[in-house]
C-alpha cells in the first residue's frame, strides 16, 4: 500500500488532474492520495494558496475580499469545467469559504489559518468528485475524521504522536482515499497548518501512519539534480539519495521537499520516490535510510544566501570556562537562533540569518556581546552565501577538501568560513554573497564534470 501525494502544479489545471487519475489507476497500491491547493499554471499566474491568503487578511481587517473571492473561486471552476464535473462541488466550495468569513476573528493567527487550509480541503473534494465520475471509486477524507491530531502552532503545527494509531486505520479502505494535505486539527477542534508546503509532511506523516511499502512524491521535476538547474546547465540527476543526504541538500536552498517532510518517513525507515507528474517514466530519485555508495563521494552541491557572520575576539577565550554557554544565552534571550558556529583558540563566528533582526537590533547585540563577554572585539559582516557538499560518500574519499578549495581558489573566490559536520555528510563555505552563484559552478565543474 502506497501514499502518494502531488504538488499544486499537479493540480493546477484538469489537464494536469487527467495525469493524475492515470497514475493513480496504473498501480493498485496507490491508495492513499494527498493533494496540495492548485498551483501555478504558468509562471505569471497565482497559487490559490496566496490568494487565499489575501482573502483572509481583507476578511480580517473588514475590506472588501469579493475580487478575490471570485478570482479563487474561478480557479477551481475551470478545474471542474475542463473536467466535466457538475455545479454542485462548486456550491460546495463557495458556501465553505464564506463560511470561513464567519470565523472567530478573535484569534487572527487561527483565522488566517482555516483560509490557507481551504486551498488543500477544496482541492481534496473536487479530485474525489472527478475520480468517482471517471470510475474510480474515492473518498474525500477529512483530517479531523481520520485523526491527524497537531500541536496548537498555527503556521508551524506538528504532528502528535497519538494520531499515527488513529491513521493506521486507513489501510482498511477499499475505497481510494483523497486526503488535504497541509494541516490537521488541534484537540479542541481548530484547523492548524503545518509549516508553507507542508502538504509534503502529510505525505510523511500518512506513510507512517499506514506504514507504507512507499511514499511517492510527483512534483514538476523529473528528479532531484545535483545542482541548481537555474545556475548550472543541464545538471546531472541524482537515482538515490539517504535522509540525511537530502536533509542536507534541503537546508541548503534544495526546494523539491519541504526541510521537515522526510521526518515521519525517516522515523519508520519508509523509502520516498521523487517523480514528475509530467515525465512519470523519468526513473526520480530514490531516498532511503541507505544506499550503497559509488566512486563519486559527493552526491550534490547546495546553496543558500541571506546570512550575516559575528566575529568574536578575545585572548585566550578557550580557557574561560562557560564563553560558549554565555553567548548561546544572550542570542537564547533575544529570540536569535544561529546556522553554525565556528570556532579558533580565542575567536568564535557566529553565522545566522540576517533576516532575525532590524539594523538597530544587531547594534544592540554586538555592544551586549562586547560588553558582557568582555571581548577585545565584536565585528559583524552581512552578504553571506553558505555552500554545501553533500555526500555520504564523502568520508572514504581523500582530497575532497582540496578538490573544494581548489575549484574556489582557481576562480577567486575567497573562503570566509569552513564547517564540517559530525558526521562528514556536508562541508559547508562561508564565502561572499555575489560569487553564490560562481562558486556553486565551479564546485559542480570540480565534482561532476572533471
Amino acid at each position: 500500500m502506497n501514499v502518494i501525494k502531488f504538488g499544486g502544479s499537479s493540480l493546477a489545471s484538469g489537464s494536469q488532474l487527467k495525469k493524475v487519475i492515470q497514475l493513480v489507476k496504473e498501480d493498485a497500491a496507490r491508495k492513499i492520495v494527498v493533494v496540495s491547493a492548485p498551483g501555478k499554471r504558468s509562471a505569471e499566474d497565482e497559487k490559490v494558496t496566496d490568494l487565499l491568503i489575501g482573502f483572509g487578511m481583507k476578511a480580517l481587517v473588514g475590506h472588501d475580499f469579493s475580487a478575490v473571492l471570485e478570482k479563487i473561486i474561478d480557479r477551481y471552476q475551470n478545474i471542474a469545467e475542463e473536467l466535466g464535473l457538475g455545479t454542485e462541488i462548486i456550491d460546495e466550495i463557495r458556501s465553505n469559504l464564506d463560511s470561513l468569513v464567519k470565523g472567530n476573528k478573535n484569534e487572527p493567527n487561527y483565522y488566517l489559518d482555516a483560509f490557507k487550509a481551504s486551498g488543500e480541503d477544496n482541492n481534496a473534494k473536487l479530485v474525489a468528485a472527478y475520480f468517482n465520475q471517471e470510475g474510480v471509486p474515492a473518498r474525500y477524507m477529512d483530517p479531523k475524521e481520520a485523526g491527524l491530531m497537531v500541536t496548537n502552532e498555527p503556521g508551524n503545527a506538528q504532528v502528535l504522536p497519538e494520531s499515527y494509531e488513529q491513521l493506521a486505520k486507513l489501510r482498511d479502505s477499499e475505497e481510494v482515499i483523497i486526503f488535504p494535505g497541509f494541516f490537521g486539527y488541534t484537540k479542541d477542534g481548530k484547523v492548524c497548518t503545518f509549516s508553507r508546503g507542508g502538504s509534503d509532511i502529510t505525505g510523511a506523516i500518512l506513510a507512517n501512519g499506514i506504514q507504507a511499502d512507499l511514499y511517492e512524491n510527483f512534483t514538476d521535476v523529473d528528479a532531484i539534480f545535483a545542482a541548481n538547474p537555474h545556475v548550472v546547465e543541464n545538471p546531472i540527476g541524482i537515482k538515490e539519495l539517504t535522509y540525511r543526504e537530502i536533509r542536507e541538500l534541503s537546508y541548503g536552498g534544495f526546494s523539491v521537499l519541504h526541510d521537515e517532510a522526510l521526518q515521519p518517513a525517516f522515523k519508520s525507515g519508509i523509502p520516498v520516490q521523487i517523480k514528475n507528474t509530467n515525465n512519470p517514466s523519468a526513473p526520480g530519485t530514490r531516498i532511503m535510510k541507505e544506499r550503497q555508495l559509488t566512486e563519486q563521494g559527493v552526491i550534490g552541491i547546495a546553496s543558500s544566501s541571506g546570512f550575516s557572520s559575528i566575529y568574536i575576539d578575545k585572548y585566550l577565550m578557550n580557557r574561560e570556562i562557560g564563553f560558549g554557554r554565555k553567548v548561546l544565552e544572550i542570542l537564547e534571550a533575544r529570540g536569535i537562533s544561529y546556522e553554525h558556529m565556528p570556532s579558533g583558540i580565542d575567536n568564535l563566528t557566529i553565522i545566522l540569518q540576517t533576516n532575525q533582526m532590524t539594523t538597530e537590533e544587531e547594534h544592540s547585540l554586538l555592544i551586549q556581546l562586547k560588553e558582557e563577554l568582555c571581548a577585545d572585539s565584536v565585528t559583524v559582516e552581512h552578504n553571506i552565501a553558505l555552500i554545501m557538499i553533500v555526500g555520504e560518500g564523502m568520508r572514504e574519499k581523500m582530497y575532497t577538501m582540496s578538490k573544494a578549495a581548489t575549484a574556489l581558489s582557481e576562480n577567486h573566490i575567497n573562503i570566509d568560513m569552513i564547517n564540517q559536520g559530525a558526521s562528514e555528510v556536508s562541508v559547508i563555505f562561508g564565502i561572499q554573497a555575489k560569487y553564490e552563484d560562481l562558486a556553486v559552478k565551479a564546485l559542480y565543474e570540480a565534482f561532476f564534470v572533471k
